[in-house]
């Protein structure tokens, strides 16, 4: 059986990642047997934690941090994918946000219309196949994202795009472009950020 549990290690940040679909009790399981391996790279340091990945409730959110400073006194952040809103938004990216003069568009942009904006764009709702949202920094759907977005449209690579669900079959941010061949995902996972990385490429997870 697959772990529930994938650690990675960013810049300045330990990452967690919980399959959306585990159960608790296979998260302690699998997490009881990281630990070792986790407690293992912080050898003096202290670098925080971030648990990701999955909606967890208040009570499994104590449990696993209990779990994990029971082996190491480190600070652990909970960061749930699907709960966006302004403030729910905690990145795990290489790179911060930057703050920007922001545009609210509320309702779903259905196919055909099209938004644009030079500084951020926040869509509270659905932006649906045939649709188009341009920004010259970040996009945040707060909602399903299946039209086409394309952020930092004047350059900026250091520019996101934030949605509830990423289902589009392309993205944009500065000049990079992501095609998204949906006939090679044999299994759906959900996907929620773009962004470039360090590598300048365009990232989506």
């Amino acid at each position: 059986m697959n772990s529930s549990i994938n650690i990675s290690i960013r810049k300045n940040q330990v990452v967690i990642k919980i399959d959306e679909n585990a159960e608790q009790k296979q998260i302690i399981t699998d997490l009881k047997k990281k630990i070792i391996e986790l407690k293992n790279f912080y050898k003096g340091d202290r670098t925080p934690i971030l648990v990701t990945g999955k909606i967890l409730k208040n009570k499994e959110m104590d449990e696993i941090q209990a779990m994990i400073k029971k082996f190491i006194n480190v600070q652990i952040e909970f960061d749930s994918p699907k709960v966006l809103g302004l403030h729910g938004i905690k990145k795990t990216f290489y790179k911060e946000v930057a703050t920007s003069e922001t545009k609210f568009h509320k309702g779903s942009l259905r196919s055909g219309q099209k938004i644009e904006f030079e500084g951020s764009l926040v869509i509270i709702g659905d932006v649906n196949a045939g649709a188009e949202v341009i920004a010259g920094e970040n996009i945040v759907v707060l909602g399903i994202l299946r039209g086409l977005a394309h952020a930092g449209a004047k350059g900026n690579k250091d520019a996101v795009i934030e949605a509830e669900e990423i289902d589009a079959v392309q993205l944009r941010i500065a000049d990079k472009i992501k095609e998204i061949e949906k006939r090679d995902e044999r299994i759906h996972t959900v996907k929620t950020s773009a962004y470039i990385n360090n590598d300048d490429q365009l990232i989506l997870e």
